[in-house]
């Protein structure tokens, strides 16, 4: 059998012309940015994927707590140093509808979390208190959140963990530049 023929169908990539990447051939130059871009695809595919299992896997550990993911980041509101918050800095934080977390902090209030009271300066904002209660319970939920965050980021390593937080923070950058009108 022919050389190029075998290389060809055997899709032997290392010798086969047909996937030289420096070819003077257009067809394989396309064929190239073809399969870049649908490689970039896949991979955009795979990032929402593992978002939607991401957001999953907190929603379902927030579950076990009695609780939804966001009820758990209104805790960590109060545990991440704010001692006294408003329900407009606990949106802004978490980028969670006013509605949504004023329907979690009327449920908290209901079981003695937290207590609000009017803002002086501004009587419709109210100023967000926890509890000794209220104080308890996130503690405690965020306490073992933290646990479990740590142990998985042991289990990964801190290398990994710095990279995937770096990337993270690169994306970030990337997709906020005003400059992407020009790719699409």
């Amino acid at each position: 059998m022919h050389q190029n023929i075998k290389n060809f169908i055997t899709l032997d990539k290392s010798t086969s012309p047909y996937y030289n990447v420096n070819s003077p051939n257009p067809y394989f130059r396309k064929k190239k940015i073809m399969n870049k871009k649908n490689k970039l695809q896949e991979e955009l595919k795979r990032y929402y994927a593992l978002w939607r299992d991401y957001t999953s896997v907190y929603e379902e550990w927030a579950k076990t707590q009695g609780l939804s993911s966001n009820a758990v980041l209104v805790l960590y509101s109060f545990y991440d140093g704010e001692k006294n918050c408003t329900q407009k800095s606990i949106c802004q934080k978490w980028c969670i509808p006013k509605q949504t977390v004023s329907t979690i902090l009327k449920d908290f209030q209901k079981r003695g979390y937290l207590e609000m009271t009017a803002m002086p300066e501004d009587k419709r904002n109210k100023l967000i208190k926890l509890t000794d209660l209220g104080k308890k319970l996130t503690n405690d939920v965020i306490g073992k959140l933290h646990k479990k965050e740590i142990h998985v980021m042991e289990k990964m390593g801190l290398e990994n963990m710095v990279n995937l937080n770096d990337n993270t923070e690169r994306f970030i950058r990337l997709f906020q530049e005003r400059d992407i009108e020009h790719h699409a």
